[in-house]
């Protein structure tokens, strides 16, 4: 290599720019050092602190001591609408430096890195937060500190109830962190909790103040179904419903309205429980102090029906003025029955006092006594023997009750529905609400009790039944049903007949079944007890010979035409069966040639 190549290698640029100076490697080495010192040593994803030197609407310049400063978007600062210059903030290095070699910053990270230590350290410490209220969420708020989201439930924004959540949304208010759960990420701040420790002991003050009996001025707080939550400056009580108002009340809404000014009376109150009885009623007399003076026992009154029980009803005729109307005071009838069916809540109602205990404050009342007695003139209205249409009200096991007019009842024996029917139950014979035929059987007016037939309508057809059913005839019958001890005959005419089993066995050996038609011959008749006995076998079964010795002598006593008489109207007889009771009156007409006939013999 020449001299001149190597001098020109060896030529000290650097000097020849500082105007000529001539800086040793050391020396430079020692000022780079020095340089360095002047900034601040920075790493990427670190958290560390700057200051604000400028900003606007967009962007905030902050100022880290690096060699060039960084910028940070303004809605990172959002919940800090009180930035300025001079503010010392937190930002997360992000990139030292860019394509454009700018130095990228944000203030979010930084604060979510530093968030839960904030907060774990204002929980332990109770330390006043700031949060910005990003919006509205089920049961409350959401809001937004040291940009970590928290809940902030709706009963924890005031000590008031707030009615409307929407006023909040976008403020920045103060906080105090009460709850935190790591492993769900969850925070609950409460602003309630600022001023309630304030609020306690203005509690203690208005308490310590207080005197039964004490009227003050409030304002309504809230109504829920049992009462009204009124604030009397500070501290709340409660007015239940039963003190609202010496009327009945069915919902506190009637009677007061939310945010209503009232003046209220103190009832009691609990010094260590906080709680403090109220009462608006008390603040005017006693209705029952009021009413009228001269009103006596036996004057008529109107009222409305505020209540209705099965025993009874209230009627209010004044406000806080209640009688009770006993449902036996509602009718004449000794059948009672539930107030229901009488009135209804709402009805406008006439009256008469009863009893009135103005010291007790008690009021019993009547209705029916403002109409006649029936029961007066019981036995001009319906005497005995006399028949009626009644309207069937009841049923009970042993007969029907039946309402021939409102106060007036009467009973029809289950004996007393029909001659031939066996009815177990009413329910067989006739239905609640129908209409029914009756006769007056007795009249007990002393204790308004009356005993009516249906079966009486008719003649009873077991005088006639007692001359065709006799011993020894002979009658089809079916079989309607089987019994524990034989069988049931169905008979002409709407009788019932009974067989034993052993007077069921037919010609062939074998046993009678339902719904067979027989011939059935009458082995017993009991008129008082209405039972009649029948047998097949006996039909076929032959007669002994001294059955037939006996009958001969009687049909020799006979006079031919007596007898040839006898057997047709009995032939008639038997032609006219059928299964249903038939027509009486040709019952009778029977009855009528059967004793023709026995006369004739005679």
């Amino acid at each position: 290599m020449s001299e001149f190549q190597q001098g020109i290698e060896n030529f000290d640029w650097d000097a020849l720019e500082n105007g000529g100076i001539v800086v040793s490697s050391a020396e430079k080495e020692q000022e780079s050092q020095q340089y360095d010192k002047t900034l601040s040593s920075l790493k990427e994803k670190d958290v560390v602190e700057g200051e604000v030197i400028s900003l606007n609407k967009r962007e905030v310049v902050v100022n880290v001591g690096f060699k060039s400063d960084g910028i940070v978007s303004r809605n990172e600062f959002r919940y800090n609408p009180d930035l300025k210059v001079g503010d010392k903030v937190e930002v997360y290095i992000e990139n030292q430096e860019d394509k454009n070699g700018q130095l990228e910053l944000s203030h979010k990270k930084a604060r979510a890195i530093r968030a839960w230590d904030r907060i774990n350290q204002a929980l332990e410490n109770d330390e006043v937060v700031k949060g910005f209220i990003k919006c509205r969420t089920k049961g409350g708020m959401i809001v937004d500190v040291f940009g970590i989201e928290a809940f902030l439930p709706g009963s924890q924004i005031d000590v008031k109830p707030i009615r409307d959540y929407d006023i909040f949304v976008g403020k920045t208010m103060e906080f105090k962190v009460v709850k935190i759960n790591a492993e769900f990420k969850n925070v609950v701040v409460s602003h309630k909790a600022l001023i309630e420790a304030e609020l306690e002991q203005q509690k203690k003050e208005i308490i310590s103040k207080l005197e039964k009996g004490q009227v003050l001025e409030g304002t309504v707080k809230n109504i829920t179904s049992y009462g009204v939550f009124v604030d009397l400056g500070g501290v709340d009580g409660l007015i239940h419903i039963t003190d609202l108002s010496w009327g009945r009340v069915s919902h506190p809404e009637e009677v007061v309205a939310l945010d209503q000014k009232i003046n209220v009376v103190i009832l009691d109150f609990d010094n260590e429980k906080k709680r403090i009885a109220l009462g608006l009623k008390q603040l005017t007399a006693h209705p029952w102090d009021a009413l009228d003076a001269n009103l006596k026992v036996g004057d008529k009154v109107k009222g409305k029906v505020v209540v209705i029980a099965d025993y009874g009803a209230f009627v209010e005729i004044a406000p806080g003025v209640e009688g009770l109307i006993h449902v036996s005071e509602m009718s004449w009838s000794q059948h009672l029955r539930s107030a229901q069916d009488f009135i209804k809540v709402g009805d406008e109602v006439e009256a008469q006092i009863l009893t009135l205990d103005r010291e007790e404050r008690k009021m019993s009342l009547g209705i029916k006594q403002l109409h006649p007695d029936p029961w007066t003139n019981i036995e001009e209205k319906y005497p005995v023997g006399s028949k009626h249409n009644a309207v069937v009200r009841n049923f009970t096991t042993f007969g029907i009750f039946a309402e021939l007019e409102e106060g007036i009842d009467g009973l029809i024996h289950i004996s007393d529905l029909s001659w031939t029917k066996k009815i177990k139950h009413p329910s067989e014979f006739t239905q609640v609400g129908a209409s029914i035929e009756v006769v007056v059987l007795d009249i007990d007016k002393e204790n308004r009790r009356l005993s009516l037939g249906h079966k009486q309508l008719e003649e009873n057809p077991w005088d006639v039944f007692e001359t065709v059913f006799t011993v020894g005839s002979v009658h089809e019958g079916t079989i309607t049903e089987m019994v524990e001890k034989g069988a049931i005959i169905a008979l002409p005419y709407g009788v019932e007949g009974f067989a034993t089993p052993r007077h069921l066995i037919k010609q062939d050996g074998t046993q009678a079944k339902v719904d067979e038609k027989l011939s059935f011959k009458v082995i017993e008749f009991n008129k008082g007890q209405k039972r009649i006995i029948v047998s097949h076998s006996r039909t076929f079964e032959e007669a002994k010979p001294e059955e037939n010795k006996e009958r001969k002598p009687r049909a020799t006593r006979k006079a031919p035409a007596a007898a040839a008489s006898t057997a047709a109207v009995r032939k008639q007889v038997e032609a006219k069966e059928v299964t249903t009771l038939g027509d009486i009156t040709n019952l009778a007409a029977l009855k009528g040639q059967l004793e023709a006939a026995e006369k004739k013999n005679d």
